[in-house]
């Protein structure tokens, strides 16, 4: 359980009631007012549809660096590119390449499986080759994005 001073209760309270926060954050807040209020771990764990590991994380984060660290979302920062940048430039290599047999354009399943099968990565999701595409405005299956449409003979 934590201790909150009146001005935190009140810093916490005209947070919740602004709502200009997503909703995760605001979950943590309730949290913190309902734990200095005594709550259990499993009570607002069931209350807030969180896990106790969750409510224990806010407890230690509050500790750690007070309502400020609680209410502000860390930046993630030891997150790998799943694409690198050579990467990337295969994505478009690959999408202008001639399509293979049996198929109108390229799609983005089939880019992912032919970057798997040319070794330059070892598994990457479809989501992330769409969104490298995306980046690039890309569109496999648009003549007008400059990736090519020829067949392979």
């Amino acid at each position: 359980m934590i201790q909150l001073s009146e001005e935190e209760r009140q810093e916490v309270e005209g947070f919740i009631r602004r709502g200009k926060a997503n909703a995760r954050t605001l979950t943590r807040a309730h949290v913190l007012l309902k734990d200095a209020d005594g709550w259990t771990i499993a009570r607002l764990s069931e209350t807030f549809h969180v896990s106790p590991a969750t409510v224990s994380n806010i407890r230690q984060r509050y500790r750690q660096g007070g309502i400020n660290t609680v209410l502000t979302d860390q930046k993630q920062q030891n997150r790998r590119r799943a694409l690198s940048g050579a990467a990337e430039a295969m994505v478009v290599a690959v999408a202008c390449s001639p399509v293979p047999d049996g198929h109108d354009h390229w799609t983005v399943r089939m880019i992912r499986d032919k970057l798997v099968e040319m070794g330059v990565v070892d598994k990457v999701s479809h989501g992330t080759v769409h969104n490298a595409m995306k980046k690039m405005n890309l569109s496999p299956g648009s003549a007008s994005s400059g990736v090519s449409r020829k067949r392979s003979m």
